[in-house]
């Protein structure tokens, strides 16, 4: 039997019994993907980019300032 198969036993279901139990059985669903987690800004690829340096006079002091 695969897992995918329904086999009625009882031969007096009637057909709202069985409607009733594919509803229950398809309520609790089946091998989904959780969902992705957020990626961390730690783990950015934007972050191990670097910036480019600037050239000239006061380029040092540019260098250390935030952007």
């Amino acid at each position: 039997m695969s897992e995918r198969e329904l086999r009625i036993v009882n031969a007096d279901a009637t057909p709202e019994e069985i409607a009733a139990v594919v509803a229950v059985i398809a309520s609790l669903g089946g091998a989904t993907t959780p969902p992705k987690q957020p990626r961390s800004t730690w783990a950015a690829h934007s972050r191990k980019v670097r910036p480019t340096l600037r050239r000239g006079p006061g380029a040092w002091r540019a260098s250390g300032l935030p952007r």
